[in-house]
C-alpha cells in the first residue's frame, strides 16, 4: 500500500477507536452473557424435572371421587412414600391410569360400614370430617373386610360416586402401584396449600 492511496481517506479518530473497541467488547460479553444464562436454565429445569419425576410427581385431578376436597382440573404435588396413615391422600395406578383416594385402613386391619355410610376400622367409627355427605356407594365386597397384608383400603371423599376399595373392579392397593402421598395443592390459586 502506497501514500497516495490513504491521500483521499482519513484514519479514524482515536476516539472513533475506542468507542469501536468498546461496541466490539460489548457485543461479545453480552452473548456469552446470553449462552451462560441459557445453559444454566437448561440445567435447572433439567435438574427440576428429575427432581419432580423421581421424587415430587406433580398430577392433575380427573374426576369427582375426591370431590370436596380435591376437584377435577386441580394440580397437586405428591410425596413418593410407602408409609401411610388413614387419613392420608395417595395416588395409586389402575389399569394405566392414576388414581386418587383416602387410605382408610392399612394391612390386617377390619373394615366395617353401616348402610347410612359410616365407616368403622377395628371397630371404631371413623371421624371423616372431610366427608361433604356420607353414602353406602358402589359396594360389592362383604363386611366386615379384612385388609390383606402388604395392601391399604382406600375411599374416595365422594362416596357416592367413588368407586374404590368397596368394589372388586378396584379392590385393595399394594405398595407397588403407590405413586405417592398427595401433599400440596399448587393450582388453582385460590386453593393453594396443604392437603388434608
Amino acid at each position: 500500500m502506497n501514500s497516495s492511496n490513504l491521500r483521499g481517506k482519513e484514519l479514524p479518530k482515536t476516539s472513533e477507536l475506542k468507542e469501536l473497541y468498546q461496541h466490539e467488547r460489548y457485543r461479545h460479553t453480552f452473548w456469552r452473557t446470553v449462552k451462560s444464562t441459557v445453559f444454566m436454565l437448561v440445567v435447572v429445569a433439567a435438574f427440576a424435572i428429575l427432581i419432580a419425576v423421581l421424587f415430587l410427581p406433580i398430577l392433575r385431578i380427573y374426576g369427582d371421587s375426591m370431590k370436596g376436597t380435591l376437584n377435577s382440573g386441580d394440580i397437586v404435588v405428591s410425596v413418593k412414600s410407602n408409609d401411610f396413615e388413614s387419613s392420608d391422600v395417595v395416588a395409586f395406578y389402575y389399569n394405566n391410569n392414576i388414581l386418587v383416594k383416602r387410605v382408610i385402613a392399612e394391612a390386617g386391619d377390619w373394615v366395617d360400614m353401616d348402610k347410612q355410610g359410616n365407616v368403622y376400622v377395628n371397630n371404631q367409627r371413623l371421624d371423616e370430617p372431610y366427608l361433604a355427605n356420607r353414602d353406602y356407594g358402589h359396594t360389592d365386597i362383604e363386611f366386615p373386610y379384612q385388609v390383606p397384608e402388604n395392601r391399604i383400603f382406600v375411599m374416595g371423599d365422594n362416596r357416592k360416586e367413588s368407586i374404590d376399595s368397596r368394589n372388586n373392579a378396584i379392590g385393595t392397593v399394594s405398595n407397588e402401584q403407590i405413586v405417592g402421598k398427595l401433599v400440596f395443592r399448587v393450582w388453582p390459586l385460590t386453593e393453594m396449600g396443604v392437603i388434608d
